[in-house]
């Protein structure tokens, strides 16, 4: 056996010794009652054709691999940005499994969740219940300042009331009646993370700012990140941004730190995050910004509503976008844009024209959040590359009108292509059709670099198979000199792979590009 006390194999090496491969072979002829090989192989080929690409773009009834997650993720990621807070997912044990992993195995950080377990009889009779029990353990257990409520499938379909059942758990003792439960409805059957985090944002602040008069002051500013699987890198980048230029700003829905907790020998449930007297304070802001407008479009409606003036960008990297922010932020703050900012932007300018050669002319295809996918295809024109394919399975038809116009703006992205509500499936028969150089995305497109070769640059959440990605900067100048060089390294990185056969290919294996 290639096991043994002395050698002991991790998974990868292990499942390729010759005892293993004979097994997985007996298996899958005896067990899995295979097709015949040059069926699979021509049925294989058959969909990378043309015609199968056509038949699978107007697929309708059936999602295969979608480039979003659900509601509750999105709600559960919102409350991580508030200090001492608790979300708390009205539904199924294993719905919250799927939170808490998703998070944990992209950050690297635990993520707390808590379930209100429902299971057959809830289902039936109702979550009630359920939501007694466990506001009242959660309470006594975890000591939150805050408990924020969302919802699963379950709890939807049959129609659970949040409001209701919050205030039965306050009358019964579970929490004190002075206690803040904000909550959102997060239907996890329609909609992505991104609407839920919309929902759960706006739940909070609902739960401070209704019914309280404004005070304004001016030049002040609310900056909502929106979901960010860079918040760790991002957040952090746009307060040392904001503080050289002296901006009087609060950032709500911080979970910079909550993601990127220290080892020092003290475990932290909770860390950083927007506190409550901060949330409280945040309703006299003049201006509320969201860098993320499809993450927060409930949220800015109500900020509107209650006064406040609010605008949106779509995930500010690159250096136009970054230019419009801080010019945004200067004339609503009365605040120069210093020097050393200026420098910054020099510097990556400066970058973008030592790499040109490199970069002018590369097709790409781009997956993600309707945001991130604007912003990256943005970018990538400016380096003169080519958004080939520009894929948001959560995109509207609102989204493809602003991503034709911001197209139609260059002269790169004449031939470009915009695709709202399909998946990675159908983005496979894209890249079989229309090969393009790059691909950009999550973890996720791994499959479709195995399966066409497309060299993967891993620029959106979630990221599981690598690790740190988070703690670095996309936005900002500061952020586009990482993009920059993630881009280029997949460059050269493939390039020398290619050249790296001696004495055939090695005649361009060289030590400076």
């Amino acid at each position: 056996m290639p096991q043994s006390a002395e050698k002991a194999l991790d998974h990868a090496p292990l499942f390729c010794e010759p005892e293993y491969r004979q097994m997985l072979a007996e298996k899958k002829l005896n067990f899995e009652r295979p097709h015949p090989e040059k069926v699979v192989s021509d049925q294989r080929e058959f969909t990378k054709t043309w015609e199968y690409r056509e038949k699978n773009l107007a697929r309708k009834a059936l999602v295969v691999n979608p480039a979003k997650a659900c509601q509750p993720l999105g709600a559960v990621f919102a409350a991580a940005g508030f200090e001492r807070t608790m979300s708390f997912v009205h539904g199924s044990q294993g719905c919250v499994a799927y939170y808490r992993s998703h998070l944990s195995r992209h950050f690297k950080e635990p993520s707390s969740v808590v379930s209100s377990s429902m299971t057959e009889d809830a289902a039936v009779f109702g979550g009630l219940k359920n939501m007694v029990d466990g506001l009242a353990n959660t309470y006594k257990l975890y000591n939150p300042n805050m408990i924020a409520v969302s919802t699963t499938c379950m709890a939807e379909v049959i129609g659970d009331d949040l409001h209701g059942f919050i205030e039965n758990a306050k009358s019964e003792g579970s929490v004190p009646r002075d206690f803040d439960v904000p909550f959102a409805h997060t239907p996890a059957f329609v909609g992505s993370h991104v609407d839920g985090y919309d929902s759960m944002v706006k739940g909070v602040l609902e739960n401070f700012w209704k019914g309280t008069a404004r005070n304004e002051a001016t030049a002040t500013i609310n900056i909502i990140p929106g979901f960010d699987g860079f918040c760790v890198g991002n957040n952090r980048e746009l307060k040392r941004l904001l503080d050289l230029m002296q901006v009087t700003y609060m950032f709500i829905q911080d979970a910079s730190d909550q993601f990127d907790t220290p080892s020092d020998g003290k475990f932290r449930m909770y860390d950083g995050g927007t506190s409550i007297n901060d949330v409280k304070a945040a309703l006299n802001a003049e201006w509320t910004l969201s860098l993320q407008y499809y993450n927060t479009r409930k949220t800015l409606d109500y900020c509107r509503d209650v006064g406040q003036a609010a605008t949106s960008f779509h995930y500010p990297l690159g250096v136009e976008a970054t230019d419009e922010l801080l010019m945004v932020i200067s004339e609503i703050s009365s605040r120069e844009i210093p020097e050393a900012i200026r420098l910054e932007r020099g510097r990556l300018i400066d970058a973008m024209a030592d790499s040109q050669a490199w970069l002018y002319g590369k097709k790409y295809a781009i997956y993600g959040d309707p945001d991130f996918v604007y912003a990256m295809a943005r970018f990538i024109m400016e380096t003169g590359g080519e958004p080939t394919h520009c894929l948001a399975t959560n995109g509207t038809s609102a989204w493809e009108d602003e991503m034709k116009e911001l197209l139609a703006s260059s002269p790169f992205g004449k031939n470009a292509q915009v695709w709202p509500g399909k998946d990675l499936w159908a983005l496979r028969s894209l890249l079989f059709t229309e090969p393009v150089d790059l691909l950009i995305g999550n973890s996720y497109g791994k499959y479709l670099e195995r399966d066409t070769g497309t060299p993967l640059v891993r620029l959106m959440f979630p990221i599981f198979d690598r690790h740190h990605h988070h703690r670095f900067p996309l936005m900002g100048y500061q952020g586009g000199l990482r993009l920059l060089t993630s881009i280029l390294d997949k460059i050269f990185d493939n390039l020398d792979r290619e050249t790296m056969h001696a004495g055939v290919t090695d005649y361009s294996y060289d030590l400076t590009r």
